[in-house]
C-alpha cells in the first residue's frame, strides 16, 4: 500500500493544473487592469489642476476679442 500523491496517478501536481491555468489568466487579468488604470490616470491627468472649464475657455476668447458679445452669450447658454 503506497501512501501520497502518488496513489492517484496524478503525478507531483495531483491533476491540479487548471489550478495553475486560472492563478496565470488571474494574474495576466491583474496586470492588464493595473495598465488600464495607469492609462486613465495618465490620460485625464488625476487631477483637474490646470485644466480650463468651457466657460473659462469662452471668456478668454471673449476679453481676447475672438468672439462677439452674441456669441459669447449663445454659447454660455450652452455650456451653462
Amino acid at each position: 500500500m503506497q501512501y501520497g500523491m502518488m496513489d492517484y496517478g496524478y503525478g507531483m501536481m495531483g491533476g491540479s493544473w487548471w489550478i495553475v491555468i486560472i492563478g496565470f489568466i488571474f494574474w495576466i487579468l491583474v496586470l492588464i487592469g493595473i495598465v488600464l488604470l495607469i492609462k486613465y490616470l495618465w490620460e485625464h491627468g488625476g487631477s483637474k489642476a490646470g485644466h480650463e472649464s468651457a466657460l473659462e475657455i469662452l471668456k478668454t476668447r471673449y476679453a481676447k476679442g475672438e468672439i462677439s458679445k452674441e456669441e459669447f452669450e449663445e454659447k454660455k447658454k450652452d455650456v451653462v
